[in-house]
């Protein structure tokens, strides 16, 4: 027989289940048991026997994974894997990009804002502070704990309204001082939500990019590193998947630092900017109430004060563009990190390199013999849930609709998965690096096996001294064609060009045919630090 079915719970007691419990009773449509074909008297035959088999299996009731409702959040529980499998390697960015670090950010720009009304000597409803309340709200900006950021969220609950929430606790907490208490009234004087937002926002910024910059150098470091040691190390190009001219180790890994560091470059160079004009951008609020103050220029200071870049023009929200420009840069630098992580795995598919292996590591659950390029997988996909994240925010913060709307709010709250899953594939990759081992060897074997890479030095040599149909007669030599170096040799001692031309020819090699490539290479540290 068929499971019962589900009765559906009424209106009243919906009210007060949580989704995973209206979703565990919902009821359920039961499918039709599938009938196998078999021939009617192969049916007769075997029913004896499927019945036995039936009665004596274990019996599902369809309700194996059913979602349990209330469990406490862990590295186990967390849906993000940001937060579960791969939290300790992004526990730094929890201070820079979590929701404590949003309302601590708003916490600072309300307290510097107070103090900085306190300066404008038109506002003479605001005294210069003691030195007793200054340090007073010093001391409230260092003890500022998760704690009290909690209890900001518990006033939201109250006020629906995340910012409100944070100006009501600073309040609470400015009572506690006889002299602040008779200025608490001036805590978010003139401004709208979005005056702290997105100074807010370009604070976390800032602090997010401080964590992540380090990362950035140490694979251009470790880069650099391989280029300047692997300098020498001739190794066969490829183009289209094909061979092609030589080229070194050396010099493959310096074009990929050299893009890097152009990257981290700019990205440090990006301004993290900052508003303070009210509702609309017009101080509007601001002159109303203090007509004889330069609302702009105080504006300007504020915001400079705070180590970020005063934006002059405004609706109600600073445009984003400059966080377009951010997360544009670290989109760069991210795609040219998967370029090398797809470069390296296909070169390890190809024996020029071998990996370290590990005590303890198992390669494949059912194929013992396997190292597999792991760290390099592993840093490809993250940079693609990176970059779709970084992709988004790029291209949706910019457009807001008139003076606002509350479509970036949202999106906002995600800055930092974008430099999480950033920070997670650095790791991987840098991991796979330090396993790395060149297979020299394998290379040299390459070189020694594709001799027809000569033929473009020779036919460029038969150019200069006149020779005709250069380009076709290396042609119909070497194209689709295996030629050793006898052959090649062969080839090279019937042309009629000077004896010393002939002989350089002669004596060059698949492994000697590298240009400059090593003097790239080494010129690799130069070139970034004149960047």
């Amino acid at each position: 027989s068929h499971p019962p079915r589900a009765t559906a719970p009424t209106h009243e007691l919906l009210r007060t289940m949580s989704a995973f419990t209206v979703a565990a009773v919902a009821p359920r449509a039961v499918a039709a048991p599938r009938r196998p074909f078999v021939a009617a008297k192969s049916r007769r035959a075997a029913a004896p026997v499927r019945r036995a088999v039936l009665e004596s299996a274990p019996v599902s009731s369809g309700k194996d994974f059913e979602p349990e409702p209330d469990l406490e959040l862990s590295d186990l529980t967390a849906i993000s894997p940001l937060d579960g499998r791969y939290g300790a390697k992004i526990k730094i960015l929890r201070a820079c990009f979590s929701e404590y670090a949003l309302v601590r950010a708003r916490v600072i720009v309300e307290v510097r804002w107070l103090q900085k009304l306190a300066s404008i000597p038109q506002i003479t409803e605001v005294p210069p502070l003691s030195e007793d309340a200054n340090a007073f709200l010093e001391k409230f900006l260092a003890d500022f704990s998760p704690a009290d950021a909690a209890e900001v969220k518990m006033v939201e609950r109250t006020t629906n309204h995340d910012v409100k929430a944070v100006e009501y606790v600073i309040k609470d907490r400015l009572v506690q001082h006889p002299e602040l208490k008779s200025i608490m009234e001036f805590t978010h004087f003139a401004c709208t939500s979005e005056d702290i937002n997105n100074l807010s926002h370009a604070l976390m910024l800032r602090s997010g990019v401080d964590v992540v910059l380090p990362f950035m150098d140490e694979i251009i470091d470790v880069i650099v590193g391989k280029a300047t040691e692997e300098a020498e190390t001739p190794m066969m190009s490829r183009t289209h998947g094909q061979p092609a001219s030589p080229t070194t180790l050396g010099k493959e890994f310096a074009n990929v630092a050299y893009r890097l560091a152009r990257q981290r470059a700019q990205m440090a160079t990006v301004p993290l900017y900052g508003k303070m004009a009210g509702a609309v951008g017009n101080y509007n609020a601001h002159m109303s109430a203090y007509p004889d103050v330069d609302w702009q220029r105080v504006a300007e200071e504020f915001v400079t004060s705070l180590g970020l870049t005063f934006q002059p023009y405004v609706t109600q929200i600073e445009p984003h563009d400059y966080m377009a420009e951010l997360f544009n840069c670290v989109q760069r630098f991210n795609t040219i990190v998967l370029d090398l992580d797809r470069d390296i795995w296909s070169y390890i598919s190809i024996g020029y390199f071998k990996q370290k292996t590990v005590a303890g590591e198992v390669g494949s659950s059912t194929m013992p013999h396997k190292v597999n390029p792991i760290d390099f997988e592993n840093s490809e996909g993250n940079i693609g849930m990176a970059n779709a994240m970084f992709e988004h925010l790029s291209a949706k913060l910019p457009v807001s609709r008139w003076q606002r709307d509350l479509t970036d709010s949202t999106v906002l709250r995600n800055m930092g998965v974008g430099f999480g899953y950033s920070l997670i594939a650095y790791q991987s990759t840098l991991k796979g690096l330090g396993k790395l081992e060149t297979n020299a060897a394998a290379m040299a074997a390459d070189l020694d096996c594709n001799w027809e890479v000569l033929a473009e030095p020779i036919q460029t040599v038969m150019r200069r001294h006149d020779i005709e149909k250069p380009y076709e007669k290396l042609k119909e030599l070497t194209r689709g064609r295996r030629v050793d170096r006898d052959g090649m040799r062969e080839f090279v001692q019937k042309l009629e060009m000077p004896e010393e031309s002939k002989q350089r020819l002669m004596d060059m090699t698949p492994a000697t045919y590298i240009g400059n490539a090593t003097a790239q290479a080494l010129d690799i540290v130069a070139k970034i630090k004149a960047l």
